[in-house]
């Protein structure tokens, strides 16, 4: 069964995760991901942490199915690797710091004039021209300046996302650019330049609440873990301790919330609570109504009365409870993948397709692949040796 990207080349310089997320979905698909790490030391990524297995968590989420190729691009003998892999690469992928990769000439314009079929793709914080240019951007930062942490957390204390979700936003975007840009490839004959900012990434996921502060007008309150506008819509304590998520869209739910949930049906029409702009503005008050119901409940008695009403809901799990997912379970959807320390189970990428298998290889070792590509490029085991003692690999 063949793959949507067998047969496409991807080479990238990269470290974090922003430019790994991308090459690792464009190899579950099928594509050949080189990943071009430092000697010795490889992605610092690599270091975040040791939760699995001695590995760290970010680099295992991100790096399955690549082959890694230690390069000291400071070095000539190891530009001219990347040279020569490039010359038969699809694909460019790169989130150095910015302008290090033009530096050494392996931007766009300097490599299309060879290569013109290749797709070069750069990701950077706050993209290749402007202002903010040469800005470090970390994920907290571009959270922060894209306006995310001002709508997010308490009405006290903004909270950031608990995941990299610029950088993942980033990462998804390079990801969906490269199969445009390959599709476009298809039909023009041309490679293309992509460039991907953090910046405008996750401005784009923060549409909603940038339109509702339309023209000046206030921006959604933070609320933690309730809508900002909805309500109810958010978290609620059980009486066991468990906690409840539910959400009401409508008038119609509303109703039967009342009537199934709280066993109140005189609450629907009561003035404080008959729309929902009334109960937002006294929500505190429809707190307390809901907390004392559900005080009496346990968390699964509480999720049976919202089914029974089919009000929308969700258990807050943690990520014990995401592990141990049933419906993940049930549709199948872990599988497991080898590691330098073990085989480790890994969630399969979203999106159940019948025409293919996604590619779930193993995670690489510094370095593992180095040898056999450079053999792959017509370097002897002597001039392997003679890099390896020059430290060039």
């Amino acid at each position: 069964m063949t793959r949507p990207l067998d047969g496409i080349t991807v080479v990238s310089l990269e470290h974090a995760i922003a430019a790994p997320f991308c090459t690792r979905q464009l190899a579950d698909l099928g594509a050949r991901v080189i990943k071009v790490e430092r000697p010795g030391v490889g992605d610092f990524a690599r270091a975040y942490d040791a939760r699995v297995k001695g590995q760290a968590s970010h680099f295992v989420w991100t790096n399955r199915s690549k082959e890694s190729l230690t390069l000291d691009l400071k070095q000539p003998a190891a530009l001219a690797v990347l040279k020569d892999l490039l010359a038969k690469a699809d694909v460019l992928v790169q989130n150095l710091a910015p302008g290090a990769a033009a530096r050494m000439g392996l931007g766009y314009e300097a490599l299309s004039a060879g290569h013109p079929q290749l797709i070069v793709c750069d990701i950077s914080g706050y993209g290749e021209d402007g202002p903010y240019r040469d800005k470090k951007a970390y994920d907290l930062l571009i959270q922060s300046e894209a306006g995310f942490l001002s709508v997010t957390g308490t009405p006290e204390d903004p909270s950031k996302a608990g995941n990299s979700i610029a950088d993942i936003a980033a990462g998804m975007y390079a990801y969906t650019s490269v199969l445009a840009a390959l599709l476009q490839r298809g039909k023009t004959g041309q490679g293309s330049h992509i460039d991907v900012s953090m910046l405008e990434s996750l401005g784009e996921w923060m549409g909603y609440p940038m339109y509702y502060a339309f023209e000046g007008a206030p921006p959604p309150p933070r609320s933690a873990a309730a809508h900002a506008t909805i309500y109810p819509y958010g978290p609620f304590a059980a009486g066991d301790g468990g906690v409840v998520m539910l959400g009401l869209q409508n008038e119609r739910e509303w109703k039967v919330f009342c009537e199934g949930v709280l066993q109140n049906a005189a609450l629907a029409t009561d003035p404080h609570f008959d729309s929902n702009a009334h109960r937002n503005e006294s929500r505190e008050a429809l707190k307390a109504i809901i907390l004392a119901t559900f005080r009496a409940l346990t968390t699964p008695e509480v999720l049976a009365r919202l089914d029974h009403a089919q009000i929308a809901n969700a258990r807050m799990n943690d990520m014990a409870g995401l592990w141990a997912h049933p419906q993940l379970e049930a549709r199948s959807r872990w599988c497991q993948v080898d590691t330098p320390a073990g085989e480790i189970p890994a969630l399969l990428p979203p999106g159940r397709v019948n025409s293919f298998e996604y590619r779930m290889d193993a995670v690489p070792g510094v370095g593992e692949q180095t040898e056999a590509i450079l053999r792959e490029l017509g370097r002897s085991d002597e001039a392997i040796a003679a890099m390896r003692s020059a430290q060039v690999i």
